[in-house]
């Protein structure tokens, strides 16, 4: 006569079958190496946020987060990636806006990029400003629309990459302003700050995370931030808005996505991970000198978010004709 305890190993595997596959797939997740893939170099702002949380859900969840770093055409290289991955929570992404919401207007993507992913949240978010160097005769916006009405022969500005979100806001400075400055690329936030710095080009937008320590030190001047209310980070710092630019707002958003199809429950856990890790007291200060805001939302925030932050630029990028040449 079989009986519970005779059945032993198999009494057990039943009884795991039997549990509802939600249960499941978190125990088996449990168990897990994650992978979080970062679609840009290793080094940046956007990196260094990511081996940061990673670091800390290590810690809270009990299993290793390994950031892995795909870089190439604006992020699209790193996502397709992650896009093929098997949907079981063992791989995330962390990207900004103009990965998931700009390249895929720009780049020829082999994933569809409102199918392919799954987002866990908003985790972080980081004003842009409008800065020139320190000996640029430019005080504020309006000097420096003057100036380009005027005779901007002489003026350029320095593009970190097209699609970033530094371009989309000279982009739209210079649609709101009425006026056209000449573009000087260069491969990255890098080299676009030491362009500016060693006079190269006389403008720039950038995400605080990239350039915070330059405008404490005094070397970049700040003439106006991209955000709908000033920044905490620089509060003497008027925004476009406040300067006759109304609706003027590009913000830098850092998110974390998950292949399509990875269970709820895992992404649920997750976001709650997320969450209390960016609003624990001893991440503030790292939080700070990264120069960047948590944006942490529930779960059911993110198709909304998604859909319009996609839309916004689809639409932007098409009026501006911008391409990838």
């Amino acid at each position: 006569m079989l009986t519970r305890r005779s059945l032993g190993p198999l009494a057990l595997a039943s009884a795991s079958l039997a549990l509802p596959r939600a249960t499941r797939a978190q125990e088996e997740w449990s168990a897990r190496t994650v992978t979080a893939v970062v679609p840009w170099p290793a080094g940046g702002p956007t990196d260094a946020f990511a081996r940061l949380l990673c670091n800390r859900l290590s810690g809270d969840l009990g299993r290793n987060f390994v950031v892995e770093n795909r870089g190439g055409a604006n992020g699209t290289i790193g996502m397709t990636s992650a896009a093929r991955a098997r949907p079981d929570g063992a791989t995330v992404i962390i990207a900004p806006n103009s990965t998931y919401a700009v390249a895929p207007h720009l780049y020829p993507v082999n994933y569809d990029a409102e199918r392919a992913f799954v987002g866990v949240g908003l985790l972080v978010s980081s004003p842009l400003f409008m800065l020139v160097p320190r000996n640029s005769p430019v005080t504020s916006v309006a000097d420096y629309v003057a100036l380009a009405k005027k005779d901007n022969k002489g003026l350029n500005y320095a593009n970190a990459g097209v699609g970033a979100t530094s371009h989309l806001a000279t982009e739209m400075f210079m649609q709101m302003a009425g006026i056209s400055v000449t573009e000087v690329g260069y491969r990255g936030g890098g080299p676009a700050v030491q362009a500016v710095l060693a006079g190269e080009a006389g403008m720039f937008f950038m995400p605080a995370a990239a350039v915070m320590a330059y405008i404490q030190s005094g070397e970049f001047r700040a003439l106006a931030a991209t955000t709908r209310a000033r920044s905490p980070l620089a509060p003497e710092v008027p925004t476009f808005q406040e300067l006759g630019f109304p609706g003027f707002e590009v913000v830098e958003h850092v998110a974390m996505l998950a292949p399509a199809g990875t269970p709820e429950p895992i992404l649920r856990r997750l976001n709650a991970a997320c969450a209390a890790a960016l609003r624990a007291p001893e991440m503030q200060p790292r939080l700070q000198s990264m120069a960047v805001t948590v944006e942490a939302q529930p779960i059911e925030a993110w198709p909304a978010y998604a859909r319009a932050e996609s839309d916004k630029w689809r639409v932007f990028l098409k009026e501006r004709n911008i391409r990838i040449q």
